[in-house]
């Protein structure tokens, strides 16, 4: 029986994560980054340790057709995908007129394009087969408007609105769409998105600890899951009874330097 697993954002962080906890269920795997020597080293290291097939695809799927070359690539494989990891993304720190417009647009042609893309190509393909997993990372900041962090909050609301119509209009195939929703990870996030000496990123918890939760709900079938409880909690039942100018304020001075 197959059991492949296509993963985005899988040179490092919690990408690389979700790639070793699949190979330690004896699941093959096909890896997609941008970094071809951190796949190589990623590669060796799980078909050493787990005899799993490894394939993998060096592809920046912000670039203009880059998810739809992935798409060409995986279908030339003549592998199936039984599982879709949409873990590609980015932020960046500041207010939106002072930022680079062509940064922001970039995070939205990787955060929201790409996954689309590939959740459409693969998302058709399970329906068709009558299977399939599909996990989205989104964030709890999908969960409220970001002031200093304007466009990538946005995102990942999209991710959350979009991924949740998903799973509705695929259940009926036999498959699910179940969106992560971290709070901050200790990866390399932070640094690309120049978010060192804020409060968002005081606190962390691991990839390896984000990974296994995300992959076990979506195992699970769940529509929307948040690693930490509390997080939970207060993203979910107390954000959205504050008044919204209180939630901006909250959220700019957490994320103020």
């Amino acid at each position: 029986m197959s059991n492949t697993a296509l993963i985005t954002g899988a040179s490092g962080g919690i990408g690389a994560e979700f790639a070793r906890y699949h190979a330690s269920k004896k699941g093959d795997l096909i890896l997609v980054a941008r970094r071809l020597d951190a796949l190589n080293a990623l590669k060796a290291e799980l078909e050493s340790a787990h005899g799993v097939t490894v394939h993998i695809i060096a592809q920046d799927l912000g670039e203009a057709g880059g998810a739809d070359a992935l798409v060409t690539a995986v279908d030339a494989l003549g592998v199936s995908v039984d599982i879709l990891i949409n873990n590609a993304g980015f932020g960046g720190h500041g207010k939106h007129i002072e930022r680079d417009l062509e940064d922001e647009q970039d995070m939205i042609d990787l955060n929201i394009k790409a996954l689309v893309t590939l959740s459409h190509a693969f998302g058709g393909k399970m329906a068709a087969q009558g299977s399939g997993r599909i996990l989205q990372v989104g964030s709890t900041a999908g969960f409220m408007p970001g002031p200093l962090q304007a466009v990538y909050f946005a995102t990942k609301a999209f991710v959350g609105s979009f991924s949740q119509a998903l799973d509705q209009e695929l259940h009926s195939d036999g498959v699910t769409c179940t969106v992560l929703a971290p709070g901050y990870v200790e990866t390399e996030f932070a640094n690309r998105a120049d978010l060192g000496g804020t409060d968002l990123v005081k606190n962390g918890t691991s990839p390896q600890s984000v990974a296994k939760h995300g992959y076990d709900a979506m195992i699970a079938g769940k529509l929307v899951t948040v690693n930490e409880r509390q997080l939970s909690i207060l993203t979910q039942w107390v954000i959205p009874l504050l008044p919204r100018r209180t939630v901006l304020k909250m959220v700019e001075k957490m994320q103020s330097k």
